[in-house]
């Protein structure tokens, strides 16, 4: 498996095919996850198209495990960041 892109590849990389500076393209990059963790966060969802979506799950409270002790405990009702990735990028990985 190949080593994931670092951001600092990653703004390299959106500099070049914007065809901008580095600072331009990082400043788009962090503007973009801003804009997600915002929307996010207040319930809402952000889809990239050819990417996925991203959403915010509430999960209930729940029973767990203790895995140390096998003791049952109750955990607090939470919420959960999911991504669901987009059937374009799947075909473009398995095709």
């Amino acid at each position: 498996m190949a080593k994931p892109m670092t951001k600092t590849q990653l703004v390299a990389a959106l500099a070049e095919e914007m065809g901008s500076d580095k600072k331009t393209a990082g400043a788009a990059l962090d503007a973009v996850v801003a804009i997600i963790n915002r929307e996010v966060a207040t319930g809402g969802a952000v889809t990239l198209p050819g990417v996925g979506k991203f959403y915010c799950r509430e999960r209930p409270e729940r029973m767990v495990r203790n895995p140390a002790t096998g003791e049952q405990m109750k955990k607090a009702a939470d919420k959960q960041v999911k991504v669901t990735v987009a059937k374009a990028l799947k075909d473009s990985v398995n095709g």
